[in-house]
């Protein structure tokens, strides 16, 4: 099952993707998608749903980010053992964590806005989970029980920001419009095996990164488990999982986003982004 959030920035409506790839209304159904529809007895009942009994949306709607009111933004560094190559930097002993702050949060194809003063906005593909049932202490084995699905995730990033500022990444991680979740939550039945997932980034259609989720150093299981020892992982919350190699400050020389770019996304059966790079404006 595929769900989606559609309509106007923060008026979005929830639906569901039918097999025709069109937008079911599910609002007679559920309020949103968010923390209290990701649960394992509510995804079920909603699977029962006959998509052609809903009503269809029409026309081509905004999407919006795929999970509302996230909690958690949860991001890893450095998980894939060949984008650490890229990098110069050692294979991690445990997973390294940060956090996105969860209003830097977009729809899948609204614009990325490169933030005041910035010098090295980059790009970054990778796979997120969403949280479905609160976690705590769970062990590996079982970490896959607490998650309600999967999203696509551009984990944009500010690299004079993260690693030149001093302090912790999340510096360069959490600016507007650095998180665009979706185009959908895709439940976690209909992956069959999520360390096998292929995905690539493009800038300007020229192919930047390309790479498997089976090249993740810790993997999903090791992910939710391991989270869930330090915190208190929540239904609706996001942990965003790393990136493969091809990214901006790997490249000789390196390259960073610049207004009037486009990027474009995917990962094997979440779906793609595409969006549009625009120089930074003050709020109105």
């Amino acid at each position: 099952m595929k769900l989606v959030r559609y309509g106007k920035s923060g008026k979005e409506k929830p639906g569901l993707i039918d097999a025709a790839g069109k937008i079911r209304d599910l609002s007679d159904i559920i309020g949103d998608v968010g923390a209290e529809t990701l649960s394992p007895k509510v995804l079920a009942r909603l699977a029962k749903i006959k998509p052609d009994a809903l009503p269809l949306v029409r026309g081509a709607p905004r999407l919006g980010p795929c999970v509302a009111h996230v909690g958690n933004f949860i991001a890893v560094g450095l998980n894939y053992a060949d984008h650490a190559a890229e990098t110069g930097a050692a294979i991690p002993k445990e997973p390294i964590l940060f956090n996105k702050a969860p209003s830097c949060i977009v729809g899948p194809n609204d614009d990325v806005m490169i933030p005041k003063s910035s010098v090295k906005t980059d790009w970054e593909v990778e796979l997120a989970i969403v949280i479905g049932t609160r976690a705590s202490y769970v062990a590996e084995n079982e970490a896959l029980d607490f998650v309600a699905g999967y999203c696509l995730c551009h984990d944009v990033s500010e690299r004079e920001f993260q690693t030149e500022r001093s302090g912790q990444w999340m510096k360069g991680k959490g600016c507007p419009t650095f998180g665009p979740l979706g185009p959908w939550l895709v439940t976690k039945d209909e992956i069959a095996d999520v360390q096998k997932l292929d995905m690539w980034l493009d800038v300007n259609g020229a192919r930047m990164q390309k790479g498997s989720t089976a090249t993740m150093i810790f993997n999903v299981r090791k992910l939710v488990s391991y989270i869930s020892h330090f915190m208190i992982l929540e239904p609706g919350d996001v942990i965003t999982t790393g990136t493969p190699p091809g990214v901006g400050m790997g490249m000789k020389p390196p390259r960073f986003l610049k207004a009037g770019d486009t990027v474009s996304l995917g990962i094997e059966g979440l779906g793609q982004q595409a969006q549009r790079v625009v120089a930074w404006k003050k709020e109105a």
